[in-house]
């Protein structure tokens, strides 16, 4: 499904946990998931920004409530045009419903469709089983640094896209 194995080349330096060797780790990593998600987007005759939309409706922010096509279209840095097209294709494929929000009709939430969850799923189980078998190899402490690093990095990397004044 995602191509052939293969060993990563060396990392660069003396220092692996240096910041070029973490950067070169980061960048293959990024790669490797925007292939897969490249190959899903091509499976279901979408996007790769559409796939991101999947994403970001799927991981939306419970307490901000369910996503909106004005959230996405700021979190994707989408014009308005964009954003409904993508929403279009999204809801023929049948990956996503919108709903009014019943207090104000005006208000259109996004919603991830049940059987498109069983469409991903499938997709994605080789990634699950992937991603399972790596996190066998390393102890609860060690998973625990590797999520406090993840957590981080994506705080970081919300930084960056806010802009250089939200920087602490």
């Amino acid at each position: 499904m995602y191509g052939t194995e293969h060993a990563s080349p060396p990392l660069p330096g003396d220092d692996p946990t240096g910041l070029q060797s973490f950067a070169v780790l980061l960048r293959r990593l990024n790669g490797e998931f925007n292939r897969i998600a490249h190959e899903f987007a091509q499976t279901q005759g979408l996007h790769l920004t559409d796939v991101q939309a999947l994403v970001a409706i799927l991981d939306a922010d419970p307490e901000e409530g369910p996503m909106t096509p004005g959230r996405l279209r700021r979190q994707l840095d989408l014009t308005s045009g964009a954003v409904t097209a993508c929403l279009d294709r999204l809801e023929r494929a049948g990956h996503i419903r919108r709903v009014r929000a019943a207090d104000d009709r005006r208000v259109v939430h996004l919603h991830y469709a049940e059987a498109a969850r069983g469409v991903a799923r499938d997709f994605f189980q080789p990634l699950a089983r992937g991603t399972e078998a790596a996190r066998q190899r390393f102890s609860p402490a060690e998973l625990s640094v590797v999520t406090r690093f993840l957590v981080e990095m994506n705080r970081e990397l919300a930084l960056l896209r806010s802009g250089p004044a939200s920087r602490p």
